[in-house]
């Protein structure tokens, strides 16, 4: 949390995730998340990897933030985004696999397609994702996450 105490999530998406990406913007500010456009400001193409970066390393910078990717399929981003030391980037194409990331995995980024997933649904994954908390109680949990941030 940054300012006011509210959630910060930063958003990027490339031209595939443009739209959905806009309207997941304005759902997470009314829904009184800090969230932050990162990018792409238009469909011109853009390379998914540079978007990927510019969110990764704003969570890395704020460890309490979360981030939001979406290209075509989501796999790209998720690909480029674990690149980066510390960063655990899942692709989620339902609630579950959102609330499984969050308890077991520690995710700090959602990746998502916005050619394969309705804005509609993408919403009901992403509040899924914000509001799941890591199991931090389990130290399999724990141990598991430590391995990963280590390699």
């Amino acid at each position: 949390m940054l300012e006011d105490n509210k959630k910060v999530v930063f958003l990027g998406g490339d031209h595939a995730g443009f739209k959905s990406k806009v309207e997941l913007l304005a759902y997470l500010k009314a829904e009184g998340y800090d969230a932050v456009d990162l990018g792409v400001f238009n469909e011109d193409p853009a390379d998914y990897p540079d978007i990927a970066r510019e969110v990764g390393e704003k969570v890395q910078e704020h460890p309490e933030a979360k981030g939001i990717l979406i290209c075509g399929s989501g796999i790209g981003m998720s690909i480029a985004a674990n690149k980066l030391r510390g960063i655990r980037a899942v692709v989620a194409n339902d609630e579950n696999m959102a609330e499984l990331s969050r308890q077991h995995n520690d995710a700090n980024i959602l990746t998502m397609g916005g050619r394969i997933i309705s804005v509609d649904e993408m919403k009901k994954i992403v509040v899924k994702f914000l509001t799941t908390e890591f199991e931090k109680n389990e130290e399999r949990r724990v141990r598991r996450v430590d391995k990963l941030n280590n390699m």
